[in-house]
């Protein structure tokens, strides 16, 4: 079973990133489930969701402890510890940022850590920032679990006409970004 954790604010699209990862993972004939977990709901306030993708149908109900993977569309919650806590040993973790690792202060995580500017290409291609969608596609990218095209196919259905090719598009820019930073020789 691979676990992910995905760390963001009200209104950024936690939730929905999560369900459309499980429907991307149900479209590949896999078992997924997605759920959030929230204090007050509200715009801005702290949110988690979770998915879990396995092969199997998938007994688990309660939060994901120890996270293959981390997806956090809001870097100004990086340095609070619960972020991190639970990550297993080579997990990954996808950052929506333009800054680098090492300027997030997060050199500890160097080598399993990617950044991806969800926010941006949100705006560059939706016309506003949310970057779920963008994220997924960096996501698919960085851990060969789910394929891009499964991706925008649940971006596709969720969505209608124009939102939903904007939103695939920034989710495919993003797979290209991420690719092409997974290619590039190990920096020094």
């Amino acid at each position: 079973m691979f676990e992910v954790r995905i760390h963001g604010r009200g209104g950024q699209g936690v939730v929905t990133a999560a369900e459309l990862l499980a429907a991307a993972a149900f479209a590949e004939g896999r078992s997924a489930q997605a759920f959030p977990s929230f204090g007050s709901e509200r715009t801005g306030a702290p949110v988690v969701a979770y998915c879990r993708i396995a092969e199997r149908p998938i007994r688990l109900r309660e939060p994901i402890l120890r996270p293959d993977a981390l997806i956090v569309q809001d870097p100004t919650l990086l340095h609070q510890p619960e972020i991190f806590a639970g990550l297993v040993g080579g997990g990954l973790v996808l950052v929506n940022s333009t800054r680098t690792v090492a300027e997030l202060g997060l050199p500890r995580l160097d080598g399993r850590v990617f950044v991806v500017p969800a926010t941006r290409l949100a705006r560059e291609h939706v016309g506003r920032p949310l970057p779920n969608a963008a994220l997924l596609g960096g996501f698919a990218a960085l851990c060969d679990l789910i394929p891009i095209d499964s991706v925008t196919a649940a971006i596709r259905q969720r969505f209608a006409g124009p939102v939903a090719e904007a939103n695939a598009a920034a989710a495919t820019a993003a797979y290209q970004l991420v690719n092409a930073e997974r290619k590039e020789p190990t920096r020094a």
